[in-house]
């Protein structure tokens, strides 16, 4: 299978995918002389789809992530809706682990990639937590942001940006370093306003494009106290990132 490919074509059990980086006419030809290559060794023709899943998560012909934000908040509440009909106790102590455990790892399994694009997909997910929280005793009547507050969660929206600027983190100055190297381009400058580990925002057409982790990140990351770029240490990010946003629900 692998002979005369160009592009890269990674396999796993009975799924083999082909892709490759296309910026030129060239490179999009080198992609589709390899389709052409693969579809000889079969029977069968290979289709066009509009919505494609790759490990659990779908994606869109135009890179749209509405119809995974769906799915993901579909699955959370039908798991929420069995939490609510099987369990009898409404105490924080058991609601909030199960929610925790057992509902939210729908709304963040592998969100970076798939994190929502548009305001109603946002609040789409964010309505799950909303339903979550006022299953617990007590606090029914409360706003979502004093629920919150009292129970001592971030909004989604806030959870994704902390894990999008720990995963910037890691590429920057720990593990991923060098894969970090071709995502991110260190801006110097003389100004001594900031953190003085400025990020070089790119400008796009499309604006898919800047939907995109290794885009969007980059304002987040500009913002950050100088205290907090510096951390010696992952954890000791984590703890001062943890501070920074403190102030946010």
């Amino acid at each position: 299978m692998d002979s005369g490919i160009e592009c890269t074509l990674s396999k796993f059990a009975d799924d083999t995918k082909l892709c490759g980086v296309v910026d030129t006419l060239e490179e999009r030809d080198a992609i589709q002389r390899d389709l052409d290559r693969l579809e000889r060794l079969g029977e069968e023709w290979i289709e066009s789809r509009p919505k494609e899943k790759d490990l659990g998560v779908w994606t869109e012909e135009k890179l749209n992530m509405s119809w995974q934000c769906v799915l993901a908040a579909q699955k959370a509440n039908r798991v929420l809706g069995c939490i609510k009909r099987g369990v009898t106790s409404r105490s924080r102590e058991v609601i909030l682990p199960l929610y925790s455990t057992l509902v939210r790892p729908h709304l963040e399994y592998c969100v970076q990639p798939w994190g929502p694009q548009y305001r109603r997909d946002m609040e789409l997910l964010e309505r799950v937590q909303r339903r979550a929280t006022k299953l617990i005793r007590g606090l029914e009547h409360l706003s979502c942001e004093d629920r919150l507050r009292k129970l001592g969660l971030f909004s989604l929206e806030k959870r994704r940006l902390r894990g999008d600027l720990i995963a910037a983190y890691q590429y920057l100055k720990e593990a991923y370093r060098k894969d970090g190297e071709g995502l991110f381009i260190r801006e110097y400058s003389d100004r001594t306003r900031g953190n003085g580990f400025k990020l070089k925002e790119g400008r796009f057409r499309l604006d898919v494009r800047n939907k995109f982790f290794a885009v969007c990140v980059v304002r987040h990351w500009n913002r950050l106290p100088r205290e907090v770029v510096e951390a010696a240490s992952l954890e000791v990010f984590k703890a001062r990132l943890g501070e920074a946003l403190g102030n946010v629900v």
